[in-house]
């Protein structure tokens, strides 16, 4: 039985609240991890409070966080048991620009598929959830994502870094869709495809704890998640996934043009 979502969502608002917040005002020290990616002394104190709260909410339910070892992420992923997938700061670099744009992210992932998620954003005061098979809500109000007929209509979040060369030039250049954004956080791009704030996502490898709650989001908002080839990015135990996202009734179409 999962944990009482209302105190998933609580453990999310304190941490943002009482660590995200003051971080980004006070400009926390930054360091540069071996991926070349950017780490602040907010990610780790947030992700070790996260643990801690959730730890205690759930003591039999692992956890896999960014902030772990490599060798840590895989041995709870490959353990085939329930564990809480946790990006305690998403849009790091945002945060360190500064720039107000970035999230808590939050799944429980039970025999290989998330089934509950959480996604908070401090500065908006915005908490984007689902449950697995109850729909997306938006601070507490049920939301469906917006139906769209053609992908040429659309408004996507596109990570152009990701893709391959062939593929980013071809949807930097030719009218494949009405326009595009990239906001630095993709717990946040995810959650505003739920709530029909875009309409499609494309990404060459997102890491797990970026799309694991967004991935539940979107689809419980009425969104179809693959990988670029069509199949679902939980299909196999893995800690990153290309990904395509959109409403169901654009998805084929998004799918085809990344194979022109």
């Amino acid at each position: 039985m999962a944990p009482d979502i209302q105190k998933i969502i609580h453990i999310a608002q304190t941490a943002g609240k009482n660590i995200l917040l003051p971080g980004f005002k006070q400009q926390a020290a930054t360091s540069i991890k071996d991926d070349g990616s950017v780490v602040t002394e907010t990610d780790l104190k947030c992700q070790d409070f996260l643990q801690r709260e959730l730890s205690t909410l759930a003591p039999n339910i692992a956890f896999l966080g960014e902030e772990m070892t490599q060798h840590e992420q895989l041995k709870c992923l490959q353990s085939n048991k329930a564990f809480w997938c946790v990006d305690p700061l998403d849009g790091t670099s945002n945060f360190a620009t500064p720039i107000p744009l970035f999230a808590i992210s939050i799944a429980l992932i039970d025999q290989g598929k998330p089934i509950l998620a959480c996604i908070h954003d401090p500065i908006r005061q915005e908490t984007f959830t689902a449950i697995r098979g109850q729909g997306f809500q938006l601070n507490g109000q049920p939301m469906q994502s917006k139906p769209i007929a053609q992908l040429i209509q659309a408004v996507g979040f596109i990570d152009f870094k990701r893709l391959d060369t062939k593929t980013a030039s071809r949807f930097a250049t030719q009218k494949v869709y009405r326009s595009q954004r990239n906001i630095g956080s993709c717990a946040l791009e995810w959650a505003w495809l739920a709530a029909g704030r875009g309409q499609f996502i494309i990404h060459g490898s997102e890491k797990l704890w970026d799309y694991a709650a967004g991935c539940l989001l979107a689809e419980e908002s009425g969104c179809k998640v693959t990988d670029f080839g069509g199949n679902h990015p939980f299909k196999h135990a893995q800690l990153s996934s290309p990904i395509a996202a959109a409403p169901a009734s654009i998805h084929k179409q998004l799918l085809s043009s990344l194979i022109l």
